[in-house]
């Protein structure tokens, strides 16, 4: 299994441009937020737990993210566990809520990515690898702690291997 720093440094690779970067911080968010929705139907009552793809899908997502590190895994794991409470409730309202909710966040947070990648110059990680879908959310994460002043040390090691941010970025010839 890849180490934490092989995914980010990966990922980190796709995303240099900081307008990139910041379009990952709304359009992330807001792509596992509608998974969340739109997964969240049908549910099954189970001791007490609704019990649905969605949560399904972040238990496996957590259990990814546990299994790199476990302090942002622990953080990975409350962020997954808000994105499944929200859906869960969006998914309980009536059928033109939650489809429009969902599948309104859904589109709106790929425009933005791709907006962000039309910066970068350069395609989307998933496309390379499919692995880029479940790092995304990680990489965001950590470049929260980044901006933070948290974190540097892992800072340091992705920037040696994907390089750092563009200081003075133009858009590269697509």
């Amino acid at each position: 299994m890849k180490s934490l720093v092989d995914h980010l440094s990966q990922y980190a690779a796709y995303h240099r441009d900081p307008r990139n970067i910041a379009s990952h911080f709304i359009g992330i968010p807001l792509i596992v937020l509608a998974v969340a929705v739109l997964l969240s139907r049908p549910a099954w009552p189970v001791a007490g737990l609704w019990l649905s793809p969605a949560l399904l899908l972040a238990l496996a997502s957590c259990w990814f993210y546990l299994r790199l590190e476990l302090r942002l895994g622990l953080l990975m794991t409350l962020l997954m566990g808000l994105s499944v409470w929200a859906g869960h409730a969006l998914a309980q309202q009536s059928t033109l809520v939650w489809l429009a909710s969902g599948l309104g966040m859904f589109v709106i947070g790929w425009v933005i990515q791709f907006v962000g990648h039309y910066y970068e110059g350069r395609k989307p990680a998933f496309v390379d690898d499919v692995s880029g879908l479940i790092v995304g959310p990680l990489f965001v994460v950590a470049e929260l702690a980044f901006m933070l002043g948290l974190r540097q040390a892992l800072k340091h090691e992705i920037e040696a291997r994907a390089g750092g941010v563009r200081v003075n970025p133009k858009r590269a010839a697509v």
